[in-house]
């Protein structure tokens, strides 16, 4: 059986690296983690096996690396799977974001053709890797309707009383200051809150102006609100009833439910949002939003379409296969990465490994 490793470097990544973990042990497969940030530690579970060292992974000699981010130890064993971070929000132009290839990964593991079409003109470009469209694994458990999921959500939110019958609001916002929207709604927020026509919970991309996390969560304790500073947000995602946000990756997560979404100045704002540009006009949105107008969930129909037309929940399932097709048929027939000499460096650098 395969032996697979669990590159995390940010914190986002748990979240989407455990639906295949949980996959691979089904499966029968080994699973190790490797952290590249200790303070990361206390998030690992009971049983999740963690290789502390370089040298441990080079005793393991793991046949897959797993990356949810666009770097990984080029020296360590194993194929690197490409599996990314989020959907495309169009953050930024094209050559500078979700579309730039950094010359580490041998597989891309796409979403849904909005991002297979793209990453398949690269691969016949470089030449040095291939893409495979499964769908991601971190939206699996999104599908999986059960009472596991439901404990989960009472587990991760405290605060929230599930018996309440009010409409669910869920308020996210990207870290990236200029198209971050938290600044500038908080009074609407507040105003909306004190109103008490929904129940809210807040969470932040684990990036976010500290600042800005603190302002919130004073507001959500002064209005008996959630604010969720997890890893997880899933079970948010499930609860919801609608989603507040600006150019956030997150909103194509959620949207994936056929709910709708709201946005405050989102940077390309598609007919499968309702974009607003005035705070004074966020209550009368979410209010409309609710209550799910026909012609916006046929867009949201479309658009789902286009991102990630997969909704059994078995991604992680078509990962794997993916990586033993590459395995099996592909790895000998690609062209040699490129040289990327600096950022090879910086990661030997970062972790005192200088053997080529």
């Amino acid at each position: 059986m395969k032996k697979y490793l669990l590159y995390v470097s940010h914190l986002y990544a748990f979240a989407i690296v455990r639906p295949l973990q949980e996959e691979i042990l089904r499966q029968g497969g080994t699973v190790a983690w490797f952290l590249a940030q200790k303070k990361y530690i206390p998030r690992l579970k009971k049983g999740e096996r963690l290789l502390e060292t370089v040298d441990a992974v080079m005793k393991f000699q793991p046949d897959v690396v797993f990356v949810a981010s666009n770097v990984v130890p080029d020296f360590f064993p194993g194929i690197k799977v490409q599996l990314f971070h989020g959907f495309n929000a169009q953050k930024r132009d094209a050559s500078r974001g979700h579309f730039k290839v950094r010359g580490f990964f041998d597989l891309y593991c796409t979403q849904g053709p909005s991002t297979t079409t793209p990453f398949k003109a690269l691969e016949k470009k470089q030449g040095y890797f291939k893409v495979t469209e499964t769908g991601w694994a971190k939206v699996d458990p999104l599908f999986k309707v059960d009472t596991a999921s439901r404990n989960k959500i009472e587990e991760d939110l405290h605060s929230a009383d599930l018996s309440d019958p009010r409409p669910v609001v869920l308020f996210t916002s990207t870290f990236t200051p200029t198209l971050s929207a938290a600044h500038e709604i908080h009074d609407a927020v507040a105003g909306m809150m004190h109103r008490k026509t929904w129940r809210w919970i807040i969470t932040f991309h684990p990036k976010m102006d500290p600042e800005v996390i603190l302002k919130y969560k004073k507001l959500c304790q002064a209005y008996q609100a959630t604010f969720y500073g997890g890893d997880d947000v899933i079970p948010l995602l499930k609860q919801a009833d609608v989603m507040l946000s600006d150019t956030s990756s997150i909103i194509s997560e959620f949207i994936l439910q056929k709910k709708p979404v709201v946005t405050f100045c989102n940077r390309v704002p598609g007919d499968h949002l309702i974009n607003i540009t005035d705070s004074q006009d966020l209550n009368n949105a979410i209010a409309h939003a609710l209550t799910r107008p026909a012609p916006l969930m046929t867009a949201i129909e479309n658009y789902i379409g286009h991102i990630h037309p997969y909704d059994d929940g078995c991604s992680s399932a078509r990962v794997l296969a993916a990586v033993d097709d590459f395995l099996e048929n592909k790895k000998y027939l690609m062209g040699h990465k490129p040289l990327n000499l600096v950022r090879r460096m910086k990661i030997r650098f970062k972790y005192r490994y200088y053997r080529w």
